[in-house]
């Protein structure tokens, strides 16, 4: 065999074997905290929760109890109430800073789009599929319009000439009721 070969096997088997390890170390300290964690649960429960002993008190005594443990309740109600706000404060402050983040971080091109021809009747088509079955011709309603009534129209400005005669015949009564008489501005 190639000598080479023998060294990277070698090296190899080493990373192996190293990486065994530190699994195994890994598992270990896991299990290390979980039990660290355990208790301390009950060594901090230990402290805020003493063993009661019930018998033997009178009715007073067990009254006076009830409200000494209804008052730990409320106090641990109110820092919890707390604790759950400053969380939920937290993780709203954190969204938002991943907003700040996002927005700093990088600035997105839009891409270029292309221009597509689509006519109004494959655009219904697309937007409501079979449902669509009229045609969409927008030039068939279209008013038509006779060459005749331009040329008359030009020939009407034309005349007008200037518009301080145009002005002056508005102005007064006269002019308003030219106004209605013709069913527009006169021009």
């Amino acid at each position: 065999m190639n000598p080479k070969w023998d060294k990277v096997s070698l090296l190899y088997s080493t990373v192996l074997i190293l990486h065994m390890l530190l699994l195994t170390r890994a598992c270990e300290d896991l299990e290390r905290e979980r039990q660290e964690r355990e208790e301390e649960k009950v060594r901090y429960l230990g402290e805020k929760l003493p063993p009661l002993q019930l018998s033997g008190l009178s009715l007073d005594e067990l009254q006076n109890l009830c409200k000494q443990l209804h008052e730990k309740i409320d106090v641990v109600d109110e820092e919890r109430y707390d604790c759950e706000y400053k969380v939920g404060k937290h993780n709203k402050d954190i969204h938002e800073l991943k907003l700040k983040v996002q927005d700093l971080g990088g600035k997105f091109k839009k891409p270029a789009l292309r221009k597509v021809r689509v006519s109004a009747d494959e655009m219904m088509r697309a937007l409501l599929g079979s449902k669509h079955k009229g045609s969409m011709d927008l030039r068939a309603n279209l008013k038509s319009v006779k060459k005749e009534d331009v040329k008359q129209d030009k020939v009407l400005t034309n005349e007008v000439g200037d518009w301080r005669k145009n002005v002056e015949a508005m102005s007064g009564m006269e002019g308003r009721k030219k106004m209605f008489d013709t069913g527009g501005p006169a021009q």
